[in-house]
Formats: structure tokens, C-alpha cells, sequence
């Protein structure tokens, strides 16, 4: 998505200049219209306060309040039993009979995956630059309002998944657009929503969430490799990186759903421990400034200085980056959470909240706070350049000079940190691309085997070709699935609420069997709702 795979602040796509040439021109040119109409429309900007937004974003964010007030704060209310769930989850294979294809822990790790990205590293230290250190305040607020949403789609993902004969799941927004607004009387409108939401899911997956990523893995590896002068600098370097990437996302990809949720059951780890621990580091090297650190986010929250709008500047900032961060509303989470082993759909709803809440409530922080506790120069005259209306710099920039304070040797540690992001993203957008696809053109073994091709080529493509017009196409189409699938979120709410409440009364009545029968050991998935 626009941060946490095409931030809005990253720096453009950086390719060999010796490749492409005409071509890439041509097809930039041809593309580049499009893009400006459709950007137009999407990113169109509204003014409050004197403070100017994408519309987009107050899209999300009443949608977030709005299924936070509906479901009772869900979100505060349903995390203990969040939490219980993964638990459970991740020491055993799911419960014999429950249908699905991975536990709820893979399910999660396999969505934060598509969403833990660079936009954690580039949008918060932009957040926090021209926001200040109170951005980081409302960012966490949007983080939670998020989880709401998810709370919504991905029960339905689960509720209305189509499963084969084989045992492959088929779940998201494809399915609930569809089967889900029929139950409520509105087939005709899920007929237009669904087909539109796959035409826009594949064009982002195929480019958005594989070239860029391909494109920005190649730009950081030629960085620390020595530039131009680099072993990774040339035409050859960056078309053996394609091919190698290529090779490996078809490999994932032919394995399904179960092999992307153990590919990033140990990727999504692995990363977090990277980049968290790193900034625990900078963290403990300046523990005594924790304290001043923390009063600025909050202090800065309410009563801000030097930030163009005051206190209303900061909050439409930090909604702003978190409803770019965490994919809340956009409706792919779905896709991976609808594979999860359950009989219960609105169990996998109080998993899927823990997403928005690792990714904007916890990486999204704890990068803010390294950034505001390190006060790295750059940091400092950036914040200074942007008091006087001059441009942002480089977000990734700004976060790597922040660990360089402790760690000179950072760049090194973020590289690994961006392939494993990347990689990760890949193969989970892949998979959302994957799924409408089907949904447009058949799930025949040679439709999906075109699919799993053009990805594969796409990846090749990105290490060579920048094609800036067709990407920003990419990121433009995306949140037009907003518009799909919150539209519909808003329209299915009453079955998600029937889900949650027969949910509660098979708890209380599985509670009261025990009860009878003497149990004195309760089962983690008996923690109560609230």
C-alpha cells in the first residue's frame, strides 16, 4: 500500500540509468495522463483549519470511529482474547476438523507481512519531522481505531471464504462483496463492487507490491555496496538480483497459502527482532532522555510548536500516516486471514485487530521514539527546513542517521531489514493479486500459471526499469479498494455483530460445561470477549 509499500515520501524508484532508456520513457509517457486523473480523484485534498489532506484519509478514520463505537470499543474490550488465540495458535496446529489451511499465527504474520514495510522506516520519521513529536500520539490513536476495522473484514473474510475440494481457501472481499451483500438484499451492488476490487487488487499486486519493491531492495543493496562504483552497480548486477528475486517468489508462490504462512511465519520475526532490537539499542544508549522524550510526544500532541496548523496540524498528520501504514479498510488483510483453521469466523476478527496494533501501534512508536530520543542533526535541520516551507528529505534517511548515533554501521543492519521487508511483501501481495486475478480470469491451472509468470516477470522488470507513471498508477488505484470495500463493511456490520454474539454465547455455554464437569484448567480460547 502507499507507506508500507509505496510511501509517500520515499524517494523515487532508482534503477541503472544504462537500461530502459526510450523505453521506459515511452511507457512513462504513455501511462503518465492516467495517472494524473486517477491521483486527482483518490488523493484529492480537502482543507480544515487551514490544514490541507487527502480526502482518503477521513475516509478511514470515520470508518475506524464508527465500527469502534458500533462494536463496543472491540478493539480495548476483545485484546486479552486477541492475545489468548495466537497464544494457543502458535504451540499447536489448529484443532483436528477445523477447516482452513494455517493458524491463526501464521495468518497474522502473513498479513503484517503485506503491511510492515518501508513506510514504518520513511513515513514515521516524516511524521515526526513535519508533524513534530506529537504526531506519534494520534498515530497510535489511528493505529487503534484501525484494529477496528480490521475486527470487521476479516470476520467476514472467514465467514464468507469458499473452500475446494483440494482444502485451498478462497476468502476476502472477492467473496463477502459478493455473497455477503446478497444475504443483506444487495446483490446487484456486490456484483458491481467485487469485480472492480479484483481489477485493482492485481494491477497494484503485479506492479505496486513487486516491482517497487523489487526496484527500492536493488537501490539499498547498490547504497551500501559502494554507489556506482559497487559490485551491484551495472545492467548485469541488477538483472542477476531480478532473476535471483524471480526465482524465489515463484517458488513461494507455487507452494500456496501454506508455504507464504511459513515463509513469513519465519521472515516477519526474524525482521521485527532486527529493526525492534536495533532500536531498543539507541533506546538504552540514551535511557535517561526516555522520560523528556515521552512528555514531548504528549505534550507536542496537544500544544505543538512550530507546526503549520497547531494541535489540528499534528492530528491530521498522524491520522495520515497511520491510515497509510496499516491497510485497515483496504480489504487485502482478508485474503490471508480467510485461510485461517476455524469453525468460528469472528475469532480470526480478534486476531487480525493484533495487526494494526504491531504495525503502527508498536513499530510505528517505537521508530518514532528513536528518532525524537537520538535527535540525529538531520533530523533536527529537517524539522528546521520545514518550519521555513521547505521540501522533506529522504524518511529513511533521517530514521537510518538516527541508529547511526549508536550504530555507525547501521546501513548494513537496515539493508538486511529492507530485504526481508520487501521480500515479505512480495510474496503476500502476490498472493492478493493471486486471488482476483482468479476471480476475473478462472482458477484453471493455466490461468494461475500466467499469473505466477507475469509476477515473475514483473520482478525482473522492476530491477531494470523504474516506470515511476506506472507505479504511481499503482499506489493511486489502491485506495480506490477503500472506497469498495468500506462501503461494504459499513452495509455487513449487523451480520458481524450476529457473529460476535453468537460467538460470546458458544463461550459462555462451553464455560458452563466445564463448570459442570468439574474443569478446573481453563483453555486459552476461554478467555472472555469483555
Amino acid at each position: 500500500m502507499r507507506a508500507s509499500v509505496i510511501p509517500p515520501d520515499a524517494p523515487p524508484p532508482v534503477a541503472d540509468g544504462t537500461s530502459g532508456g526510450g523505453v521506459e520513457d515511452a511507457i512513462n509517457g504513455f501511462i503518465d495522463p492516467l495517472t494524473q486523473a486517477v491521483s486527482s480523484v483518490i488523493f484529492a485534498e480537502v482543507t480544515v483549519f487551514g490544514i490541507t489532506f487527502p480526502w482518503i484519509v477521513a475516509w478511514l478514520v470515520i470508518a475506524g470511529t464508527a465500527f469502534t463505537l458500533y462494536f463496543g470499543a472491540i478493539q480495548l474490550r476483545g485484546f486479552k482474547h486477541a492475545l489468548s488465540l495466537v497464544r494457543a495458535s502458535s504451540r499447536k496446529n489448529g484443532d483436528a476438523g477445523d477447516p482452513g489451511e494455517v493458524t491463526p499465527f501464521r495468518a497474522l504474520t502473513a498479513a503484517v507481512s503485506g503491511t510492515v514495510g518501508l513506510g514504518n522506516i520513511a513515513g514515521v520519521a516524516v511524521a515526526v519531522t513535519v508533524g513534530g513529536p506529537g504526531a506519534t500520539f494520534w498515530m497510535i490513536l489511528c493505529g487503534l481505531l484501525g484494529m477496528a476495522i480490521k475486527f470487521v473484514e476479516c470476520t467476514l473474510g472467514v465467514k464468507y471464504r469458499e473452500i475446494d475440494e483440494d482444502g485451498t481457501v478462497r476468502g476476502g472481499p472477492l467473496q463477502y462483496l459478493r455473497r455477503g451483500l446478497a444475504d443483506r438484499g444487495l446483490a446487484r451492488c456486490g456484483r458491481v463492487l467485487a469485480p472492480l476490487f479484483a481489477v485493482v487488487i492485481v494491477v497494484f499486486a503485479v506492479l505496486g507490491g513487486n516491482m517497487f519493491q523489487i526496484n527500492q531492495t536493488l537501490a539499498q543493496l547498490r547504497g551500501v555496496t559502494g554507489g556506482d562504483d559497487g559490485f551491484m552497480a551495472g545492467t548485469g548486477a541488477g538483472l542477476t538480483f531480478g532473476i535471483v528475486s524471480s526465482a524465489l517468489i515463484a517458488i513461494v508462490l507455487l507452494g500456496g497459502m501454506k508455504t507464504i504462512g511459513a515463509v513469513t511465519a519465519r521472515l516477519v520475526p526474524a525482521m521485527a527482532a532486527i529493526y525492534i532490537g536495533a532500536c531498543f539499542v539507541v533506546i538504552g544508549a540514551n535511557a535517561s532522555y526516555v522520560p523528556s522524550a515521552l512528555g514531548s510526544i504528549v505534550e507536542g500532541a496537544f500544544a505543538p510548536s512550530g507546526v503549520a496548523g497547531g494541535a489540528i496540524g499534528v492530528i491530521i498528520i498522524g491520522f495520515q500516516r497511520a491510515a497509510f501504514s496499516n491497510e485497515a479498510g483496504l480489504g487485502s488483510s482478508p485474503m490471508a486471514h480467510a485461510a485461517v483453521k476455524t469453525k468460528h469466523p469472528v475469532t480470526e476478527g480478534f486476531v487480525a485487530m493484533l495487526g494494526p496494533f504491531i504495525d503502527t501501534v508498536v513499530v510505528c512508536t517505537i521508530t518514532a521514539v528513536t528518532i525524537i530520543i537520538a535527535r540525529p542533526e538531520s533530523w533536527l535541520a529537517a524539522r528546521d527546513a520545514v518550519a521555513n516551507g521547505e521540501a522533506v528529505p529522504d524518511g529513511v534517511t533521517l530514521t537510518s542517521d538516527a541508529f547511526a548515533t549508536v550504530m555507525p554501521w547501521f546501513p548494513y543492519i537496515l539493508t538486511v531489514a529492507v530485504v526481508l521487508f520487501a521480500f515479505s511483501t512480495i510474496v503476500t501481495w502476490s498472493f492478493y493479486g493471486q486471488q482476483g486475478w482468479a476471480d476475473l480470469f478462472g482458477r484453471s491451472r493455466a490461468s494461475l500459471v500466467a499469473y505466477k509468470l507475469l509476477v515473475s516477470t514483473c520482478a525482473i522488470v522492476g530491477s531494470l526499469l523504474t516506470l515511476g507513471a506506472v507505479l504511481d498508477l499503482a499506489d493511486a488505484l489502491l485506495f480506490t479498494l477503500a472506497l469498495f470495500n468500506v462501503i461494504g463493511l459499513y452495509l455487513m456490520a449487523p451480520i458481524v455483530k450476529k457473529e460476535l454474539a453468537s460467538y460470546r454465547a458458544h463461550l459462555k455455554s462451553r464455560k458452563e460445561q466445564g463448570q459442570e464437569q468439574g474443569q478446573g484448567q481453563q483453555s486459552p480460547q476461554d478467555v472472555e470477549v469483555g
